[in-house]
């Protein structure tokens, strides 16, 4: 029991620190959004590079049963670094926050299930990414991660760690007001992700076992 409660405590901290790198890809972006689109990448290189537990870089690998209460955590975790970044955000001269809340209402005015569609994009990006840079460290490897993070971006496909950073970047006020609808949209982009993540599994590798 104990074995276990510290290998949760293990993930969650990297977790939070995984959190912290995509919370400082998305200060890049908020500080300017056609350089940060280049910019963002620096987030998910790093959270592969150290091997971190990341929410989109991990839902497309679990099993059902304990690795998805393992999810949760490093959900949670992911929350809590793009918290630290965020707090660390409302510091600067820049109009992050002013920024944050334009992002946060175009999300909003598209509503939920849409945005929980456009979430599932970025699943398949981030898995597809993680998948071959984890397979070595030539360049080749990296190709789909270099791309595939401008793109998910330039898409407009919601990212739910990214999400979460400019959600807590926002005006306070702003987040008070539109609580509730931001937490059913907010769900919604975590299902999409959750659901982009494991496409390749539910359609190519559930379709090779039937065959067999």
């Amino acid at each position: 029991m104990k074995a276990s409660v510290r290998s949760l405590i293990n993930i969650f901290r990297s977790a939070v620190f995984a959190g912290v790198c995509i919370g400082v890809a998305g200060f890049g972006f908020l500080a300017g959004k056609t350089l940060g689109m280049i910019l963002f990448i620096f987030g998910l290189a790093t959270v592969v590079s150290y091997k971190l537990k990341l929410f989109t870089g991990t839902a497309g690998f679990v099993a059902c049963g304990r690795d998805c209460a393992e999810l949760l955590v490093i959900l949670a975790g992911n929350i809590v670094g793009c918290l630290i970044v965020a707090l660390i955000a409302r510091c600067s001269p820049l109009s992050l926050t002013d920024n944050a809340q334009q992002l946060l209402e175009a999300r909003l005015d598209n509503g939920a299930l849409r945005n929980g569609v456009l979430a599932i994009g970025c699943g398949v990006l981030m898995t597809t990414a993680v998948t071959f840079a984890r397979q070595g460290t030539q360049i080749g490897n990296w190709i789909p991660l270099l791309f595939a993070v401008p793109l998910f971006i330039h898409c407009g496909f919601p990212h739910c760690i990214a999400d979460a950073f400019y959600y807590l970047t926002a005006p306070t006020d702003f987040l008070q007001t539109n609580a509730a609808d931001i937490a059913l949209l907010y769900l919604s982009i975590v299902a999409g992700n959750f659901i982009g993540c494991n496409l390749y599994r539910l359609v190519v590798e559930w379709g090779s076992d039937v065959k067999r």
